[in-house]
Order: structure tokens, then sequence, then C-alpha cells
């Protein structure tokens, strides 16, 4: 990963994304989908020092210390999860090209969440930002991945 130029371009993408509702005020351009889920793995990736898995893993998109991480991005108010993660991190994107950190622990802690609900139609459980935060008050210090590069 060039770890300069990174930065650069995911400021730029937000960038392109401000002028264009500059332009056309009342339309949106907000990334979505796979590009915020790319971005996020990402992110994830420069900011936590982690080592991507390939894309559409199951089981997880990344590795650190032997560790599996399911990552998820969003810029909306929910996350989907169609399984039980080793470890969580769920990151809220914002237009300047940073993150807010919403849950960073144990995937148990937030598929307890689930338990006695039937699968949804999709296979995937939708879990409320707000929700995940709260639960990310029980999740202790030593459980978190430390950030290795500052979240700007």
């Amino acid at each position: 990963m060039d770890k300069e130029n990174f930065p650069k371009l995911v400021n730029d993408l937000y960038g392109i994304v401000r002028n264009l509702e500059a332009m056309f005020p009342g339309r949106h351009f907000t990334p979505d989908g796979h590009l915020v889920g790319s971005l996020g793995e990402c992110l994830a990736a420069y900011h936590y020092g982690f080592d991507l898995l390939p894309a559409s893993t199951i089981g997880g998109d990344a590795l650190k210390a032997g560790l599996r991480i399911e990552i998820k991005a969003t810029q909306a108010k929910a996350v989907g999860l169609r399984y039980q993660p080793e470890h969580l991190l769920v990151l809220k994107l914002d237009q300047l090209g940073g993150f807010e950190e919403v849950y960073n622990g144990p995937g148990d802690i937030v598929w307890k969440e689930f338990d006695g609900k039937p699968k949804p139609s999709n296979g995937q459980y939708r879990i409320a930002l707000s929700r995940l935060s709260v639960l990310m008050e029980q999740v202790p210090s030593e459980s978190r991945l430390a950030m290795e590069n500052p979240n700007d």
C-alpha cells in the first residue's frame, strides 16, 4: 500500500463528491455499496495495520496477529452481519475521508443481540450504529485493536 498516496486519494474522492453536490444542489453523490465497504477495509488496513484477505473471503476481511477481523464500513445508520465474526470493527465514514470507530471488539458480544431471532430472508441481521456504540461500552480496552496510524 502506498501510505502517502492512499489518504490523499480518499480525500480527493470525497472532494469530488462535495464538488458535485455543490454543483447540483439537492442531489446526493454519496459513495455506497461495494465502494464504501472497500474503502472501509482499506482505511482499516492502513490505520490499524491489518493484512487484508482476498475480497469476499468467508469469515473475515483481514488478519492481525492471527485474529480474524470482520470490517464493516457505512455512511448510514446500521450494518448487516451474515455470521458471527471473531472480531468486529465497524467504522462510520465521513465526507472528508475520515471515520469514527463505532465498534471494535469481540464478535460474540454483537452476535448475542440476534439470539432467538429468525434469520432474515436476505441472510443478514441488521444492527444500528447507536446499539453498537452501547455494546462498545462493554468491550474492555485490552480486547480492542489499537490504531497504528492516527485517523486525521
